[in-house]
């Protein structure tokens, strides 16, 4: 039979047939869940589409004013200075944050004892609640000589080191907080990952003269492939939305040494007690979301045919 015989041979899609096939009663079941997805998810981007060309304050009446919005956003020298400190950002949290966790998560798959406890201690610090967590780093960057991270260089020899107060170190301080953070939950991700490799593996590479190294250079490592190129696209997008440790370490500074993009979006917002520009705001942001939507799909082009090897 051929295939034109074969769509010959099934029944017409009909409406009658579509309910008969119990696609009423389906779509019954789905109506309550599109209905919340479309108020709390859609209808905002539809709505920021159309605030991001409308000049608007949320108290007087808006005013269409097309492009403009996008024009002040790229025209405004401190939005160049925001992407470059996100771009900075990005770059050290990669630098830094990306090979600790796969790092933790390799060694305490190698301890035999314990392993719950060390686990339990790598996902505390995501247990803690952000602002907290962030707040108490703040008190440990303290720049005096009597601060607590000044006190342990000061064990070693080290002169005390402004932290927060300087416009060089103030981002590296910031995305060392970060990392402690956020790396206990890529850390179990990596875990669970390494428990789904054969062990067969590992005794052929056994059998075969490896060691710990090789074994995780050969065996380890290309099995968690697909799960790195997951995580360090995530780790991407998640960079290029820092917002908390900037608001609240530093607001922005020293001399605007750390704001980023979700900070001056914020800004563009909040400024003014009387209600910002957030025509800007909007604008600020589908610019950064088109930006991260091409770049996803950029790097799965790219990534697509080595994630399947």
């Amino acid at each position: 039979m051929t295939t034109h015989d074969r769509q010959l041979s099934r029944p017409r899609r009909t409406p009658v047939t579509w309910v008969r096939g119990g696609g009423l009663s389906s779509l019954l079941f789905l109506l309550p869940m599109l209905v919340i997805f479309g108020i709390f998810s859609w209808w905002p981007i539809v709505r920021s589409v159309v605030m991001s060309f409308q000049h608007t304050n949320l108290v007087s009446a808006p005013t269409w004013v097309g492009w403009d919005n996008f024009v002040q956003v790229v025209n405004d020298p401190l939005f160049w200075t925001a992407a470059g400190n996100t771009a900075w950002f990005a770059f050290l949290a990669l630098l830094l944050g990306y090979p600790i966790p796969l790092i933790a998560a390799v060694l305490m798959s190698e301890v035999k004892r314990a392993k719950g406890l060390y686990s339990a201690l790598a996902y505390l610090p995501v247990v803690v609640p952000p602002v907290v967590a962030v707040l108490l780093w703040k008190f440990f960057y303290d720049a005096r000589p009597d601060g607590v991270f000044n006190t342990i260089l000061g064990w070693v020899g080290i002169p005390p080191q402004p932290w927060i107060q300087s416009a060089t170190q103030a981002m590296p301080s910031l995305v060392v907080e970060a990392t402690w953070a956020a790396a206990g939950g890529t850390i179990i991700i990596y875990l669970a990952a390494i428990t789904g490799v054969a062990p067969e593996l590992y005794d052929a590479a056994e059998v075969d003269g490896a060691g710990i190294w090789r074994k995780i250079w050969h065996v380890t490592l290309p099995q968690l492939r697909s799960v790195l190129l997951i995580t360090l696209i995530l780790q991407i997008i998640g960079t290029a939305q820092v917002f908390l440790e900037p608001f609240l370490f530093t607001g922005g500074g020293p001399v605007d040494s750390t704001v980023t993009i979700l900070l001056l979006i914020y800004r563009y917002a909040f400024q003014n007690s009387l209600g910002g520009d957030y025509g800007a705001a909007t604008a600020l942001s589908l610019m950064l979301a088109a930006f991260l939507a091409v770049l996803s799909l950029v790097y799965f082009r790219l990534t697509k045919s080595w994630s399947q090897n």
